[in-house]
């Protein structure tokens, strides 16, 4: 009768554990055995031997990391695993790759990620965590590391988000509903309810409610590395970063005009940012906002600027944050109040002068 983690009775009468030795050539597990009169006593040994035996490893950094990739193809999304794959391939393979996994510690990581200082502290601060999961991962396979470099991070500097000024956010606002075409009310749609710009590409006729004046957003599009050696990128349609991300937004009723204007007659199947059944990708739709941006004779604002923007109006509308967050399609408040809320001086000066005569 097996009970626990590799603990059985045998037909003796005693108990067996089993645990991880060494491995053969071929990365197979080879086993040695620990028993007992009972599965308490059984199971103390086992937990005592596994804390002294830990494995020399004749593994390399690359061994562990295809392993480790390889799970992580399986349980996360594409994006996801593409993203990794890019980093690993193109800055730690090379440096890392051959060497030995018990050998690795701060002072070569530090030493590789010197070298790499031509890429951003996000970039490095990402390679940092990749070599710390693949580190974790040879270590749940009983392989003896050096667990300084959990210690390590990389200082990131908290940059000051562009958002829209109230003056900015006029113009832009005036020039998107002047001579309005579909896709100009698309980007009104983002600037208006905070979405992604993958998420406001996705949107078809379907994920619209006219009736109720509500946005069902369901998928994300993005344009990932193909596994097909013919192409270099796929555009895939996919569910959106996280299960939060999966919400329903209520409309400004201001905005239930147009969206009867542009959307009433379309298929269900027709995206929202063309009335047709083909898409604008995030590369595409960015080229086009640059230049509703340019027209404006505003600069230095990005796609992204609008989500900020509407994060940090809403707030300023009094907005609570559950609800703000949720629009957003945050799993936390906390990545709401620190990421995407910018009160502005206008607010800040509110705020204090409710100082006055107390």
């Amino acid at each position: 009768m097996r009970r626990g983690e590799n603990i059985y009775k045998r037909r003796d009468g005693r108990w067996e554990g089993r645990y991880i030795y060494s491995r053969d050539e071929k990365g197979k597990a080879i086993y040695r055995s620990v028993y007992g009169r009972s599965y308490v006593e059984t199971k103390e040994k086992l937990k005592n031997i596994r804390n002294i035996t830990v494995i020399e490893s004749r593994y390399t950094f690359s061994y562990f990391a295809d392993n480790w990739l390889s799970s992580v193809k399986l349980s996360h999304k594409r994006s996801t695993f593409t993203k990794y794959s890019s980093l690993y391939t193109n800055h730690l393979k090379n440096e890392l790759g051959n060497v030995n996994i018990n050998h690795i510690n701060c002072s070569i990581i530090e030493k590789m990620l010197e070298d790499k200082s031509y890429l951003s502290a996000k970039t490095r601060n990402d390679l940092l965590c990749i070599i710390k999961q693949i580190i974790k991962y040879a270590q749940k396979e009983n392989i003896a590391i050096n667990p300084t470099v959990f210690e390590l991070s990389i200082h990131i500097e908290i940059k000051q988000i562009r958002v829209l000024t109230s003056a900015e956010h006029k113009i832009l606002t005036d020039y998107l509903t002047d001579s309005q075409d579909i896709c100009k009310f698309g980007v009104l749609l983002a600037m208006y309810t905070g979405l992604r710009i993958g998420e406001l590409c996705a949107l078809k006729r379907e994920n619209i409610d006219l009736v109720n004046n509500i946005l069902h957003v369901t998928k994300t599009l993005q344009r990932v590395k193909s596994d097909d050696l013919q192409h270099k990128t796929d555009v895939i349609i996919t569910e959106p970063k996280s299960k939060c991300s999966i919400r329903d937004i209520p409309l400004p009723n201001f905005l239930h005009e147009f969206c009867e204007k542009h959307y009433g007659g379309l298929k269900s199947e027709d995206f929202l940012l063309t009335g047709a059944d083909y898409y604008i990708e995030p590369r595409a739709l960015r080229y086009r906002f640059n230049g509703y941006i340019k027209k404006c004779g505003l600069t230095d604002i990005h796609f992204h600027t609008l989500r900020h923007s509407f994060a940090t109006r809403c707030i300023e509308l009094g907005f609570d944050v559950k609800t703000l967050s949720e629009i957003l399609g945050h799993h936390d408040v906390n990545i709401t109040l620190n990421r995407y809320v910018h009160p502005s001086i206008e607010l800040k000066k509110k705020n204090m002068n409710k100082l006055d005569g107390k």
